[in-house]
């Protein structure tokens, strides 16, 4: 409790620069909260459609992938029925890719979204500290332009402790900032990643089913023109 009241104490003596900072944060935690809410729940839902996917895909039903992908929500199956609805339909792997990568394209933002805010939020703190202790520090040299001699001293100390607690609040809010941005820039680009590497599993199942299919074919026609 002691040090509640002695960091509540400390936040105040900033003067009233120490509001600006304070908004900044809790607009920064908000998206902070968001963002790692959203990215979680991708993570879990894209890695519950994959589980779910994959074993179809390596037993060839791809009209029944196809089936749960039209009907799933999750960034997964988004990009992943864009390359089985393409199954059987065009032959080269290129045109596979090139759908899947499209709507890749398309989903990436939603994960980044907001995140580049947070090292704005960072600057914007440390810059408001700074600003508030200048003013500060203006504030108590004309201050002590007219004061007694006798109190000079203590009424300089003080006004000079109160100025510098301004660029601490900021600090100490911008440095979270900066870290929870590259946490959840790096979770965001995890997310991207995997779904790349699930598309690429994706092509290079539904090619090899290709091919194998048409080397059955051509193996049946060789048979019927032996026989």
């Amino acid at each position: 409790m002691e040090h509640l009241s002695g960091a509540i104490k400390f936040i105040a003596a900033g003067g009233i620069w120490v509001m600006p900072i304070i908004v900044v944060g809790i607009v920064g935690l908000g998206v902070v909260a968001e963002r790692y809410f959203v990215l979680i729940r991708a993570t879990r839902a894209n890695r519950r459609t994959w589980d779910q996917i994959q074993p179809l895909l390596h037993e060839g039903q791809f009209a029944k992938a196809r089936e749960i992908t039209r009907d799933d929500k999750s960034a997964v199956a988004t990009l992943l029925n864009a390359g089985l609805e393409n199954e059987g339909v065009v032959r080269r792997r290129n045109d596979i890719e090139l759908a899947m990568e499209e709507v890749l394209q398309s989903i990436t933002p939603q994960f980044e979204n907001r995140i580049s805010y947070l090292a704005l939020f960072a600057n914007l703190a440390t810059l408001l500290g700074l600003f508030g202790t200048i003013v500060g520090l203006i504030g108590a040299f004309a201050a002590v332009a007219t004061a007694a001699p006798s109190e000079k001293s203590a009424l300089l100390s003080l006004s000079i402790s109160e100025a510098m607690s301004c660029t601490a609040t900021g600090l100490l809010t911008a440095m979270p900032m900066l870290t929870f941005s590259l946490l959840l820039n790096t979770k965001a680009s995890r997310i991207v990643a995997g779904l790349e590497i699930a598309a690429l599993k994706t092509v290079n199942m539904i090619v090899r089913a290709g091919a194998t299919a048409r080397i059955s074919h051509f193996q049946d026609y060789v048979e019927k023109k032996a026989s």
